[in-house]
């Protein structure tokens, strides 16, 4: 099942059920008026919204569908209560610390790495990317995330997994000259992490097929820069904390109320070939091989396109497409 919110209605936006083609939707108020309402009641009514999608699906007369577009779209949630981002890909965070010439402890192979992102406002698919300074370091980091229901206290992976709803892309915008002096400080990201923008639509993992195994997305996930393949690297490949594991690692001492967000964090793979999923591994690379990072942080008027295609070759979440501009208060 796809679901996605329209930018109408309120903050919340308006709750649309979208075909497996992306091409046709259908207002759902009559079951649930936006995607958070639906998740505090998935029990109930998720029966019922995958019944609309099977018949949008099989070519069923429906009243009210229309056209399918991305750039009317909100985030799935526009805001939610938690917005929690992983570090899954260990090999990411091994590569960007050798590059400051700083050891990664040993228990980061056991025990993943989160963080406690803002969440009251999340940007559309489509939005620009609104920042005051462009010598800030931008970069945009293509990620994966799920949405879970409420989530209990102590949790095991094995119970996590049945709590994982909905699964959607996400650019986690970040500021690494910023990021750099939060680090030192050692409490955590705040500046250096801007609001971040997710995919058209949020799909349930049986949605998936069989590219959701063990907890993973097992497909490439694309990043274009300024039109230009920059990454491809296999979500479900080096993926050291599948994301029942980091559910239940975000619920150890608190719980999770339903449309808690929780991010795989970068997507890296240890095969080079394959690029990568933000700019400052790119760099990273660069510096270990030649000495020197050559590859530039963004800048106003750069694009980046986010994307994931099924087997076939079409897309399953929708594409996010953004620009960075100016900020202007």
């Amino acid at each position: 099942m796809k679901l996605a919110s329209l930018k109408q209605g309120g903050r919340d936006g308006t709750l649309v059920v979208v075909s497996e083609d992306l091409t046709r939707a259908i207002a759902v108020a009559g079951i649930a008026s936006t995607l958070q309402q639906a998740l505090e009641h998935w029990a109930g009514v998720s029966s019922h919204l995958k019944l609309l999608y099977d018949d949008l699906n099989n070519g069923e007369q429906l009243k009210d569908v229309f056209a399918f577009d991305a750039a009317k779209c909100a985030s799935p949630l526009p805001r939610a209560y938690q917005w929690l981002d992983g570090s899954a890909y260990v090999n990411h965070v091994e590569l960007v610390r050798k590059s400051r010439g700083v050891d990664m402890p040993a228990s980061f192979w056991t025990d993943p790495l989160m963080y406690q992102g803002g969440s009251d406002v999340l940007l559309g698919p489509r939005d620009d990317i609104p920042l005051p300074d462009e010598k800030h370091g931008i970069d945009f980091e293509a990620e994966i995330a799920v949405v879970t229901d409420d989530v209990p206290m102590g949790v095991t992976p094995e119970q996590a997994a049945s709590h994982i709803k909905l699964v959607m892309l996400v650019n986690d915008v970040s500021l690494r000259y910023l990021a750099m002096n939060e680090i030192a400080k050692g409490f955590g990201f705040m500046q250096a992490k801007p609001a971040s923008a997710f995919s058209p639509v949020a799909v349930t993992p049986d949605a998936l097929g069989s590219a959701w195994q063990d907890g993973k997305v097992c497909l490439p996930l694309l990043s274009h820069y300024n039109g230009t393949l920059f990454g491809r690297p296999n979500a479900g490949v080096d993926m050291v904390f599948n994301f029942p594991m980091l559910v239940a690692h975000a619920a150890k001492t608190r719980f999770l109320s339903a449309g808690t967000i929780i991010g795989s964090g970068t997507v890296s793979n240890k095969d080079k070939s394959v690029g990568s999923s933000c700019i400052v591994e790119k760099r990273t690379i660069e510096k270990l091989e030649s000495g020197e990072s050559t590859t530039p942080f963004m800048s106003y008027g750069d694009r980046v396109t986010i994307e994931m295609l099924d087997a076939k070759g079409a897309s399953i979440f929708g594409a996010i497409e953004q620009k960075i501009v100016k900020y202007t208060p």
